[in-house]
């Protein structure tokens, strides 16, 4: 990186360096990149409780398979393998955690912290003490588009952790990052107060402002399909839809 010196003239005429300072682009500037935003509007409780133990490859269907998460995000960490929570977002330059830290004091109870760190393998974002203090004050788990680390400290907690995957190399402190603000997850873009439900099969964003009407859709489409679920329980379900679909395609029998 170019550096550049603070010069001085001396007696003899020459120029002569006095001191070596950072070029002015590496400072940190407050806002975009460096902020905090400490509130944001949540889910009503009935909205969030209306998909506790909905499949959370239902709900990626209803949203038209462009909601859910990359796959390589999967759970690391939990005593049980489902998560539900609006979205405390979180940014952070790859390979630091300062933004992770202050988190813990943002995040209410209840809330899902989602880490957007660029999918870096460089550096974890966090570990077992995070975890620790972030169950203490009764958040309900991270998801990590990027890696941990102290993976058997974390189990321990019983914390759930999604993921990319672990490294032993532990993160710097010192910033820039963002606090609710949107953040991209797997692909997915997350605003605050969106409703994160994560499973054994991976995670979906629910964007807030469509919650109501995904809830009513999922519900009508679990009714209209009870059904043929039965029937596939029993053993009576019919495959004439597949011939329909082939029929319509000019497929000839």
């Amino acid at each position: 990186m170019k550096q550049f010196a603070s010069t001085a003239v001396s007696s003899t005429g020459n120029v002569v360096p006095t001191g070596v300072t950072p070029p002015r682009s590496a400072k940190i500037h407050l806002g975009p990149g460096f902020r905090i935003r400490l509130d944001f509007d949540r889910p009503a409780p009935e909205v969030l409780e209306a998909f506790e133990g909905l499949d959370v490859a239902d709900i990626s269907d209803q949203m038209n398979r462009l909601y859910a998460v990359d796959p390589e995000i999967k759970s690391l960490a939990a005593s049980e393998k489902r998560l539900i929570g609006p979205a405390c977002t979180v940014r952070v330059f790859p390979g630091d955690n300062l933004m992770v830290h202050k988190s813990l004091d943002v995040a209410r109870p209840g809330d899902v912290v989602v880490i957007d760190a660029r999918g870096s393998s460089l550096n974890a974002v966090l570990g077992d003490m995070v975890c620790t203090k972030a169950k203490h004050r009764g958040i309900a788990g991270f998801v990590v588009d990027g890696y941990v680390r102290d993976i058997d400290g974390v189990r321990e907690t019983g914390f759930p952790v999604f993921a990319r995957g672990t490294t032993p190399v532990g993160p710097l402190h010192r910033g820039p990052g963002e606090i609710n603000y949107p953040v991209c997850c797997g692909g997915v873009v997350v605003h605050p107060g969106d409703i994160v439900v994560g499973d054994s099969s991976g995670i979906v964003i629910v964007p807030q402002a469509h919650a109501i009407e995904i809830r009513d859709r999922l519900q009508d489409y679990l009714r209209r399909s009870a059904d043929y679920r039965r029937s596939l329980r029993a053993g009576t379900f019919s495959n004439a839809w597949v011939d329909d679909i082939l029929g319509s395609l000019g497929w000839r029998f």
